[in-house]
């Protein structure tokens, strides 16, 4: 494994998150006339250090980079000029303080909204909801699910594609509740099957939810032919070209596109003999599989996508594209209700409900960048999309240190009418930190579970 294939866009997408987070803190400041003294990418001592702007104020970049901070002129830091006072953070408003505390969270939405938009407006290629039934199908058979089945709505709610799909169940399983899913059957002929997901857990991560439900992407039979080749990858060094069709592995004939990638995944760092078909010549070319992971388990990757896979007509691809008016309504949309969804995950938590093993730390987090940045750069942009948001959901929970403790000691202020004692907010402070390292400890202690069992 490439540790630079998980370190580089783990670092990419935390540095733009960071950033993007401190900014939205220090332009509010600025904008409600507070002196900012510092703005630090990272903690700890500073690696690089730069004074700029009319305040001379200090853009650090630390040697601890999990975070950053606005460090804002305020009196209880220390002391302050006369002249300055009305520039203190201490000094302003609780209005304006609850919105220079909130600008961080709202900048990490409006980060993933500007992505999701994006995305939804180039438009991807994403796999149809077309169901098949998996190795386990009681709760789909139940269901009237029947192979083939192309998910057109869940409950009245259009679904466009397989991840739509996965995120729309996900969110009625919580509710674990039954839904109606409004499909076209291959035959062309659209029918209704009712999925009960009461019941159906939802616990460690370790196991897609549509899996449990005993459905799968459903298949077509697929030629072994060579779409697009990746830059640089090994199927591009060892000479393989798009439209190649691949006949034989190791001498062991390949009868289809699934053959060709479960031989390639077992055989991570192995010199693999492929034979081709290429205009009608057959050729025969050495091709090594680079080392990746997935899931814990090492696996092979050649750099090839698959030719488009048509059988009868029915694609299992096809473009997902909107407007900029509905683009923007799906991303804010999107954005909302994952926001919602990882609070009621959360707060299932802390009942029991759901188990604490889907949280997840730096490690698992650098395991995902790897993943989607080398499925290409809408599946990274998408998972840098919703790091984002939940960030900003992190980072507004009622936990004194967050932003979110902060934020309740200004509603308590309004409400109340007057500040907070200090012996109150110290108390405060003494207790988040004991529970933000309780949270980074169940992070830590489930990623190097997960690369234990693999």
């Amino acid at each position: 494994m490439n540790l630079l294939n998980y370190l580089v866009p783990f670092a990419l997408a935390l540095g733009l998150l960071i950033l993007v987070h401190e900014l939205g803190h220090y332009l509010v400041a600025r904008w409600c006339g507070v002196k900012v003294l510092r703005f630090s990418i990272g903690f700890g001592k500073p690696l690089l250090l730069r004074r700029a702007g009319r305040d001379g104020t200090e853009w650090a970049l630390a040697a601890f980079p999990l975070g950053g901070y606005v460090k804002m002129l305020d009196e209880r830091e220390g002391p302050v000029e006369p002249a300055e006072l009305h520039r203190a953070f201490n000094r302003q408003s609780v209005y304006r303080r609850f919105a220079i505390v909130a600008a961080g969270p709202i900048a990490n939405f409006i980060l993933a909204i500007a992505l999701y938009w994006g995305l939804f407006v180039a438009g991807t290629d994403e796999l149809r909801p077309r169901l098949a039934l998996s190795e386990t199908p009681a709760i789909a058979v139940a269901a009237g699910v029947r192979d083939g089945d192309l998910v057109l709505a869940v409950d009245d709610e259009p679904v466009r594609s397989w991840q739509d799909l996965r995120w729309v169940l996900l969110r009625h399983a919580l509710e674990q509740r039954e839904v109606v899913l409004h499909v076209r059957t291959l035959e062309e002929v659209e029918a209704y099957r009712r999925l009960n997901l009461a019941g159906v857990p939802i616990e460690d991560g370790s196991e897609d939810l549509i899996v449990r439900l005993g459905l799968k992407p459903w298949r077509p039979v697929i030629p072994a032919v060579v779409g697009r080749i990746s830059e640089g990858g090994s199927a591009q060094r060892a000479g393989l070209r798009e439209g190649d069709e691949v006949i034989a592995i190791e001498g062991a004939a390949i009868a289809g596109w699934t053959e060709l990638v479960e031989r390639v995944r077992a055989a991570p760092g192995r010199p693999l003999s492929f034979d081709v078909l290429r205009a009608g010549e057959r050729l025969s070319l050495s091709v090594t599989p680079e080392s990746g992971t997935e899931n814990g388990a090492q696996i092979g990757r050649i750099g090839v996508g698959v030719a488009e896979p048509v059988e009868g007509g029915l694609s299992m691809f096809s473009q997902v594209r909107y407007g900029p008016i509905d683009g923007l309504t799906k991303a804010v949309r999107q954005t909302w209700e994952t926001s919602v969804l990882s609070l009621k995950m959360i707060g299932r938590m802390f009942t029991g409900e759901v188990s604490w093993k889907n949280l997840s730390g730096p490690v698992t987090i650098a395991d995902y960048a790897g993943q989607t940045a080398q499925l290409g750069l809408s599946h990274y942009l998408k998972f840098v999309a919703l790091i984002s948001i939940s960030l900003g959901v992190l980072n507004l929970l009622p936990i004194p240190v967050l932003d979110g403790g902060h934020l309740l000691y200004y509603t308590v202020e309004i409400i109340k009418g007057g500040p907070i004692p200090e012996r109150v907010m110290e108390i405060g402070q003494q207790i988040g930190l004991v529970l933000l390292a309780m949270l980074m400890a169940f992070a830590f202690y489930n990623d190097i579970n997960r690369l234990i069992s693999g």
